[in-house]
Parts: C-alpha cells; structure tokens; sequence
C-alpha cells in the first residue's frame, strides 16, 4: 500500500471513529463538522477533502462497511458449497461485536437514516443474490418471490443485529446465528414448538397441499 493510501486510511478512521465517539455521547444532529475534527486532530480543509459534510461522513462508513466484504458478508458462493451454514450471518455479528459502536449509530438510524437505508439496501441486495443463486444451482421454484423472501429475511437480521448490539443479551455471535439459521431452516411455526396441527393452513401450500413442517417460514 502506498504512503498516501495508508495517510488517508488513517485520517478517515479518525474521522470515522471521532464521528461515532460524538454521537453516541451527545447525538448525530448537535454535533458539528468542527467538533469531528477537534476530536480527531484533524484539520477542516482535510475533513472537506475527504467528505461534503458530516452526513456523507456518516454515510461513508457504510460503504466502508460494503468495501470489507470479507467481514461483512463473506464469500456467498464459498458459503453455498458448504451448504447452508450460516456463515454470512455469523462474519456480520462477529463484525458487529468488534464495530459495536459503528453499528449502534447506523441502526439507530442517526442523521436522516439515509445510512441506515444504505446498509439495510447492502443486506437485501446481497440476501436476494443468495437466495437466487442457490435457488437455480439446486434447480428449485422459489414458492415465495424472491425480492419478498430477501426484504422479510433482512427486516429479521436487522431488527436482532440492533437489538444485539444495544443490550447485553448474553448471546454469543454464533448462538445468535445459530437461532437465525434455524429459524429460517425450520420456520416459525416450529421455532414457536407448534406443529402444523396447532396452527391449520399455516403451512398449507396452494392446491391442498401441506408443507413439510421443516420448510421456510
């Protein structure tokens, strides 16, 4: 890596980490550009080289977040030769719990939530890939539009990734995935302990057919 690489590495982690380290102390709206670069000993010429104002800062760690595929969300087709694993899940809350305080602001939706929409867009993108890409190597039809599976699946991970990261839940980030994975491998009338008796025409399929209880839900 050049030098020049590694000094603006360095100068937007400052900037990155002065931005979190402000809002969670005091919120995304009352800070000021001139504050972020008080705490990260950098000068407003340099902050404006890199960013247009504090927003584009705010949404630049989640593209940053996008560019660190490997931790983010890791191999999908590597991911898919060892079956469903759960891996993509687990890289993202392994991720999450180094990056906790980057991920409280993005998911508590500071600024205009425009980050939080960005990420969230990032998750739904790359899920609906997924599902596409071990929907045509199995050779199977989808039952359930593929757009609707990803957006449902992503509303599912965000809402547990935010609440993870705000509270002590005593989850490990393997646990967590562990659950995610089997609730969707299973579904939720299982994860709930019913069965298809205890709640009739939940998993009936269109034409009088019924689902096998270990189906998606």
């Amino acid at each position: 890596m050049k030098p020049e690489d590694r000094r603006v590495r360095r100068t937007r982690a400052a900037l990155r980490q002065a931005l979190v380290e402000l809002v969670l102390d005091k919120g995304f709206q009352a800070i000021t550009v001139e504050e972020i670069t008080e705490r990260a000993d950098i000068g407003r010429a340099t902050f404006y080289a890199h960013y247009r104002d504090k927003e584009d800062l705010l949404v630049g760690i989640v593209r940053d977040l996008a560019q660190d595929r490997e931790r983010l969300l890791p191999a999908v087709r590597q991911a898919h030769a060892q079956g469903f694993t759960g891996l993509p899940v687990k890289y993202i809350f392994e991720h999450a719990a180094q990056e906790r305080g980057v991920y409280q602001v993005i998911l508590r939706g500071e600024g205009d939530g425009r980050a939080l929409r960005e990420f969230t867009e990032l998750i739904r993108s790359h899920a609906e890939m997924a599902f596409r890409d071990r929907a045509e190597q199995l050779g199977v039809e989808p039952r359930i539009p593929l757009g609707i599976v990803a957006r449902a699946w992503t509303g599912e991970l965000i809402s547990v990734l935010s609440w993870w990261v705000e509270n002590d839940t005593g989850y490990t980030a393997e646990q967590i995935t562990a659950h995610l994975r089997d609730l969707s491998v299973y579904g939720r009338v299982w994860a709930t302990g019913l069965t298809p008796v205890d709640a009739p025409g939940a998993v009936d399929l269109p034409g009088g057919g019924v689902a096998n209880p270990g189906g998606h839900g």
